[in-house]
């Protein structure tokens, strides 16, 4: 793995400080937002939830409280599910709930089209949740 691999990898989403679980749920929700914002043009609603989806079920694997209850196939990225569970949870579930999903959907999309590229993509979307890469 390429330093640029391992630096995508190790992105360290952080949350408002002092955030309940629904304060964080609302800023995942809102990062999700940005980023089928950025990737809808040029990979299609569809895609994107695909990529939603994909990542919330890996995450789900690892943290079962996070399964939502949405089956199937989605054509769009619905946030409502996963915005109620983290809502539920403390601030530490809630935090490291909503850091599984982004960057799961982060490590899948650089799987796809590479750190370079996911990055020039999302930078807008995350740019005031992510910290500094660490070395």
């Amino acid at each position: 793995m390429s330093a640029q691999e391992r630096q995508a990898s190790n992105m360290n989403w952080r949350f408002q400080e002092g955030a309940d679980g629904a304060q964080i749920s609302d800023e995942v929700a809102a990062i999700l937002d940005a980023i089928n914002a950025a990737l809808t043009p040029i990979i299609g609603q569809r895609g994107v939830a695909a990529i939603y989806t994909r990542s919330l079920h890996l995450a789900v694997s690892s943290l079962p409280w996070l399964k939502t209850g949405q089956e199937g196939i989605q054509t769009v990225m619905d946030l409502t599910a996963l915005k109620s569970v983290l809502a539920q949870q403390s601030r530490a579930d809630a935090a490291v709930g909503g850091k599984a999903v982004l960057q799961t959907f982060f490590d899948i999309l650089v799987g796809l089209i590479g750190p370079s590229l996911t990055e020039q993509l999302l930078r807008p979307a995350w740019e005031k949740h992510l910290s500094e890469p660490t070395a």
